[in-house]
């Protein structure tokens, strides 16, 4: 019963808090399913764990229909990207059930397409069944790992526990990394564009200045010939 309520929330906090943007919830709930009370334990966990994804999938959608245009110009989506806000704001509205159904297995993405849905105003009846389905493939999935690695025997040897826990920890090291050198990339070439347009306009000032000297310089040459 607990590890079910502890999987609740944690689908609840990867889904509709923002948890999922830090730490995908992947690893916890396979976790909690690896030491599970026997199938029916498992049963518990892999519902409770759909029941607050899409409970999350929800609290996601709603903050977007409240919040509308207005969280393009948030805090949060300056930091992911605006950029990538109008591509995922433009797939929604391209395929909506298809894309709500897709990013559910993918990390970092099923945290704000939610919010992306409401703001773009998804329709709630393409919305729900996505987020439903999309919630019983994510808990079955993860649930059905981790109690795929209690039957295995693996728990036995927590020599491959720990280099299994090395592993993922190092993926998600160098994804997070990866993904800090493409913001970064992008990043010089707006400031590279940035430095010659400026770098233009003080030519164009320079070369107007010059122009205008060089003019007053001819009237009073022509003036003092008169």
């Amino acid at each position: 019963m607990i590890a079910a309520l502890v999987g609740f929330a944690l689908a609840l906090a990867e889904s509709g808090l923002g948890l999922g943007a830090v730490v995908p919830g992947e690893m916890a709930i396979s976790a909690l399913a690896a030491v599970a009370d026997g199938p029916r334990g498992a049963l518990a966990l892999g519902g409770a764990v759909a029941l607050g994804a899409t409970a999350g999938d929800h609290l996601g959608y709603a903050i977007g229909r409240r919040g509308g245009s207005r969280i393009r110009g948030s805090r949060l989506v300056a930091r992911l990207g605006v950029d990538r806000w109008d591509r995922a704001a433009d797939v929604v509205q391209r395929f909506g059930f298809w894309a709500m159904l897709a990013s559910r297995l993918l990390p970092v993405v099923r945290t704000v397409m939610p919010v992306v849905a409401g703001s773009a105003e998804l329709r709630y009846r393409a919305f729900l069944p996505a987020s439903l389905i999309g919630a019983v493939a994510w808990s079955t999935l993860w649930v059905g790992a981790g109690s795929g690695i209690a039957t295995s025997g693996v728990l036995d040897h927590p020599e491959m526990m720990l280099a299994a826990a090395a592993v993922g920890l190092t993926g998600l090291l160098g994804r997070r990394l990866a993904r800090r050198r493409r913001t970064a990339r992008t990043a010089v070439p707006a400031i590279s564009s940035t430095s010659q347009q400026r770098r233009s306009a003080d030519d164009i000032c320079h070369r107007r200045s010059m122009s205008c000297a060089s003019q007053v310089v001819t009237a009073r040459t022509t003036g003092e010939g008169a």
